[in-house]
């Protein structure tokens, strides 16, 4: 009897803590909710896909070489030292590579963590994407940035890149972002890494860099490397030697093709809630705002609460 009631009293327990897991919030409507970023000192914390920004500031809406778009999004929060790496790579590539400007979309929301929609990563303020249209020689009212509909490279029949709308100016745009020693990884569509394989001479270390995903077609993903003296922010491992040009087929033969007739969606994977992120993040969440500062220097107002320096264990 002794153990039928340790049975039914562990059971009990589980059924317990399933239904109080899942009471708990979504953790991205909590951060959805945060329309300033929190007043504490800049840090990334987290995986890229799990984690928050701390004293997150806002990429300026207009700059000489970039402007920002889709404003109702919210989304143009970023750790300083993104922000910085966005502007210079900009005026760079406008110097340099015959690109006029970037058209910078996403980043992250004013406090990081995850997003309601679009977007797994993007969470710690190191990822930024940018638009595979140069900017326009004029500076588009808030209605032009968020009706942007930027146009694919990718042919829809062939996958791969639309020769009528690939310009040399996109192959030296995206070497440039790869060779940048702060950038981690840059997410482009196959078609795209196909393309740029094709094309690329001389040392093509820097391909290794660039990285196929699903989507990405209009757009690029640039990935940041945790910035030196991080210590809450959990690094990616490295993408390894090589150009990454031989293992492509995949890509084409099977996870770009339609599933076959008959075929289960996948399940969707439930929503991050506040436990799966570190615990600094409950810190940022709760903090309160501090409105950051534009120009130079991007510094964000600072407040006594102290840096989360506490690595996530996931």
């Amino acid at each position: 009897m002794g153990q039928l009631w340790r049975w039914v009293l562990a059971v009990a327990a589980l059924l317990l803590w399933g239904t109080a897991a899942l009471a708990e919030p979504a953790a991205r409507d909590l951060f959805g909710q945060a329309r300033e970023p929190a007043a504490m000192a800049s840090a990334s914390i987290g995986f890229y896909s799990r984690g928050c920004l701390a004293g997150g500031v806002a990429m300026p809406r207009d700059g000489p070489t970039w402007q920002t778009t889709r404003p109702a999004r919210h989304r143009s929060f970023g750790h300083p030292a993104m922000i910085d790496l966005l502007e210079r790579l900009s005026a760079q590539a406008a110097a340099q590579d015959g690109w006029p400007g970037f058209l910078v979309a996403d980043i992250a929301q004013p406090r990081g963590g995850p997003m309601t929609n679009g977007h797994a990563s993007h969470q710690i303020g190191l990822d930024a994407d940018v638009y595979l249209t140069p900017m326009p020689d004029h500076r588009m009212s808030d209605a032009e940035r968020d009706a942007i509909d930027p146009p694919s490279l990718i042919d829809a029949r062939t996958l791969r890149v639309d020769p009528a709308r690939w310009r040399p100016e996109h192959y030296r745009l995206l070497r440039r972002v790869a060779l940048a020693p702060e950038v981690e990884r840059i997410f482009v569509h196959p078609g795209i890494k196909e393309k740029l394989c094709a094309v690329a001479s001389g040392d093509r270390g820097w391909l290794a860099k660039v990285r196929p995903m699903y989507g990405h077609d209009y757009h690029f993903h640039i990935r940041m490397r945790c910035p030196p003296g991080a210590t809450a922010c959990e690094s990616q491992e490295p993408v390894g030697r090589g150009d990454g040009c031989g293992d492509l087929s995949w890509w084409f033969d099977v996870a770009l093709q339609p599933p076959p007739p008959g075929a289960k969606p996948p399940r969707p994977k439930p929503p991050l809630a506040m436990s799966d992120l570190p615990r600094a993040c409950r810190q940022v969440l709760d903090a309160p705002a501090g409105a950051a500062a534009a120009g130079s220097g991007h510094a964000p107002v600072l407040s006594a609460i102290p840096t989360p320096t506490e690595r996530p264990s996931h």
